[in-house]
Formats: C-alpha cells, sequence, structure tokens
C-alpha cells in the first residue's frame, strides 16, 4: 500500500507497510501514483511525457524499481498473516491504571469521570486495595520485568498519604520479586506543593499536568465547583513542577472541543510559557454534548494541525523547539509489532482499577455496565470479554484494513469504537481523519527537518 500526499509543499510517499517515508521530486511522485495503479513503463511514459523530459521519466522509474528491489516501495504486508499467532500469545498484564480517588476539586465540562465519580459514588482507594492491586499486577506479570502503574483519579492527590504508601510498598516488591515500577502522576495542580513535586521528582518516571491553554479557554472548561476558574491557581505551580524536572518526563495535557477549535493557540500559549512537552487533544463526547467535536469542525481541526505543525518547525529552526505528543513519530525504531497491531493492550496488557478493587478494561471503561473483568481478590474472572479485547486489532476491521494509517493508530480507542458504534470493534470516524492528519503533518515534519 503507498500513500501520497503534499503538505507544506513537501511531496511524501509513505510505503505503508514497510514505514518507509520518501521525500521525492515532482517526476517520482507523478510515476508512483502510476505504478500504484499498476501502469507499466510505456503508458506511464505516454501519460507523462507531455510534463517531463523522456530521460527523467526513465530515471525515476528506474529509481521507483530498486527502492522496490530494496524493500522500501511497494511492499507486501507481512502482518496480517501472523495476526492470529500476535493474539493468541499469553495474556501477560503489563500497567495498571490505579483510580486512586474517585473524587475531585474541580467540575470539568467534558469530565468523562463525571466529577470523579465514573457513574457511581465519591470513593478513594484503600492502602489494602492498592496493596492487591500491586500484588495483582506482579502475580499477573510473566517474566516481563518493568511494569507501570499510573496514580489516577479524579484527583489522586486528594487521597495523597496511600499514593505514597503504595510507593513505598511498591519498591519493596521490586526487590522481593526482580521488577522495576515505573510509576506516574495525573493531576490537575489544585493540591500540589512542594513536598509532593519533591516526592514525585523522586520517585515519577512521568507526570501528566491538566491545563487546557489559554486561560479564557482553561477556566470555560476546568472551573472549581462554584464556577470560579483554576488557571491561575495551578500554572505557577506547573511551571516550577516542569522546570524541576529539566522540562523532562511531564506532559501538560490539555483537551480542544468545539468551543475552542483554534487550539493551536493553546499549543503555543502553553509552549511561549517555557513548556516543552505539550499535549493537547480533541475532546470525546456524546454527539448531543454542546461542546462535542462535529463532523463539520473536522476541516477546520485539520488546518490547525497544518498551521501547528508549521509553527513548530519554525521554532526548532530557531532553537525554540518542542514537543506536541500526536506528531511524535519514531522512523527508526517505534514501537513493536505487537503494538503496532492492536495498540495500548487495553482489557488484557493494561487494566483499571477501582476504589474498592474491580478491574476494568481501561480508565474510560470504568462504570460502564457490562465491562467489569473481576477483581483484585479473584483476578480476572471474565477471560472471553478479555479474548475479545485481544482480538482488536487493525486486521479486524475493514476500515483499518485499507487505511494508511493503521500502523501509526493500531486500530485507535476501543473505548471510543464502543462510545460511538456499540462495538469495541467499531471505529470513531472524527477520530480517524484527525488521526490520518496528524500523522501527514508528523511525517511532514520529520522530512522538513530533515532538509
Amino acid at each position: 500500500m503507498i500513500h501520497q500526499y503534499i503538505n507544506n509543499d513537501i511531496p511524501i510517499v509513505l510505503d505503508v507497510n514497510s514505514g518507509s517515508v520518501h521525500v521525492v521530486d515532482a517526476v517520482v511522485y507523478d510515476v508512483v501514483a502510476r505504478m500504484d495503479q499498476g501502469d507499466g513503463l510505456a503508458k506511464v511514459q505516454a501519460e507523462l511525457e507531455s510534463r517531463y523530459p523522456r530521460d527523467e521519466i526513465d530515471s525515476a522509474w528506474e529509481e521507483c524499481l530498486e527502492l522496490k528491489k530494496q524493500g522500501m516501495l511497494f511492499t507486501e504486508d507481512i502482518y496480517e498473516n501472523a495476526i492470529e499467532h500476535f493474539a493468541g500469545r499469553p495474556t501477560v498484564v503489563k500497567a495498571l491504571c490505579l483510580h486512586i480517588a474517585h473524587d475531585c476539586n474541580l467540575a470539568c465540562r467534558y469530565c468523562f469521570a463525571e466529577e470523579g465519580e465514573y457513574h457511581g459514588k465519591k470513593a478513594l482507594m484503600s492502602f489494602e486495595v492498592g496493596k492487591k492491586a500491586l500484588d495483582f499486577l506482579v502475580a499477573n506479570s510473566g517474566s516481563r520485568r518493568n511494569l507501570e502503574v499510573d496514580f489516577f483519579g479524579g484527583e489522586p492527590t486528594m487521597n495523597w498519604q496511600v499514593v505514597k504508601d503504595l510507593v513505598a510498598y511498591g519498591r519493596e516488591q521490586e526487590k522481593l520479586h526482580d521488577k522495576n515500577f515505573r510509576f506516574t502522576l495525573t493531576t490537575n495542580g489544585v493540591l500540589l506543593n512542594e513536598e509532593i513535586m519533591a516526592f514525585a521528582n523522586r520517585e515519577f518516571g512521568n507526570v501528566v499536568l491538566s491545563v487546557d491553554g489559554r486561560k479564557k479557554v482553561h477556566d470555560f472548561m476546568r472551573p472549581f465547583r462554584n464556577g470560579k476558574g483554576s488557571y491561575d491557581l495551578i500554572m505557577p505551580k506547573f511551571k516550577a513542577f516542569a522546570d524541576s524536572r529539566n522540562q523532562e518526563n511531564y506532559y501538560v495535557r490539555g483537551t480542544f472541543t468545539h468551543y475552542n477549535l483554534d487550539f493551536a493557540a493553546d499549543v503555543l500559549s502553553l509552549a511561549d510559557m517555557g513548556f516543552k512537552q505539550i499535549s493537547v487533544e480533541p475532546v470525546v463526547a456524546p454527539p448531543e454534548a454542546d461542546y462535542a467535536i462535529r463532523v463539520e469542525d473536522v476541516p477546520r481541526i485539520c488546518e490547525q494541525y497544518d498551521v501547528l505543525a508549521r509553527e513548530m518547525i519554525r521554532r526548532e529552526r530557531e532553537g525554540r523547539g518542542f514537543t506536541f505528543f500526536h506528531f511524535m513519530i519514531d522512523l527508526t525504531g517505534g514501537p513493536c509489532v505487537y503494538k503496532r497491531l492492536s495498540g495500548c493492550g487495553s482489557g488484557s496488557e493494561y487494566l483499571a482499577v477501582t476504589p474498592w478493587g474491580d478491574l476494568y478494561p481501561c480508565h474510560q471503561f470504568v462504570g460502564t455496565e457490562g465491562f467489569c473483568l473481576g477483581n483484585v481478590d479473584e483476578g480476572v474472572t471474565r477471560t472471553g470479554l478479555v479474548d475479545q479485547f485481544k482480538g482488536c486489532n487493525v486486521y479486524a476491521k475493514e476500515e483499518c484494513k485499507k487505511c494508511f494509517a493503521r500502523f501509526y493508530c493500531s486500530g485507535g480507542c476501543a473505548a471510543n469504537a464502543w462510545n460511538f458504534t456499540g462495538s469495541i470493534g467499531g471505529v470513531y470516524d472524527i477520530g480517524c481523519r484527525l488521526q490520518r492528519k496528524r500523522v501527514e503533518c508528523a511525517l511532514m515534519i520529520k522530512a522538513a527537518l530533515a532538509e
């Protein structure tokens, strides 16, 4: 499969199956297109000789044949026939999302967790439940040594002592079981203080700091329950936190909605404040929500990705570059084959744990009827549901089979598929369209900066 496009006046050819990316001239671009249609040299010459000299056409043809010979163009898909092998692998749990607090001190308008309560009641995870969760992870991790645990909410700092106690317990278990815990924290910043930041810098491999960008945007979508905005309180603390981590191993993470489709300005506002690790992502919301992304919003959002990509190139060349999460693509190593085919591993390798110890496929499924997989006392009891999640891959969805971005998005989010199609094997069309645009921008940035 070949995908061709021109972005920022750069003609790009992507060989989907090999992942090879080629920046080409106009004649090669046109020759590739016709070769992809199955045209022979004579037909290509006849179609293009009014636009290019014959020797340039012939040279481009030979160049493409050489790239094909090297396995960098028109390559065959070697993964589809092996997908059953990957899907049938033993289930090894490698990561947990601990819902340390089903409570929150903000009232974000778009919160899928319903102010931290997840369709249920307020609750704080006890140390005993958290301890059992870590024991479950160790017991079900097989030979995998590196394990991940994210302290999540609601707002996890509302249950800070238990967070600290569980980290201490995890460090004890590392020595006993030859494991390595990578702890992470997601916080809205309201309760951040020097003690929390110092502890996080010692113990947490990554922190996610929730902020939506510009003050007016953030305060509108992320107010306190009394309606007052939270921006002025959290931003000085976030800036100090990011600086204390040397602008590494963190993200300021925001959400854009129908109300701020000019979200590139939010990303750049964060960059202008000195943040170097930035993620601002589209809201996923019921279509009836006033802030939901709509089909008619997609063209404008795509334009904003183009605006952002061009500005990122300019700033990088000026020595003021920053990382934007959705434009991160590793063209040399990248994720393992299994991750490219099946994504984050929700429902099998990655699970969420509620304050009372129930296991769910991920944080977005918590509280959703029919998706409880078991609990930390008995373990995973609904193995059939686990198998369904393991069966979610880029070859299980007809739309993915035809999509050039399939090895970058790995089939998309199962929770989004469920929420918009009623099936974890479905696809969220708006999300797919935005993902394709992000991949195109990311590849273009790589090409531009390689010049």
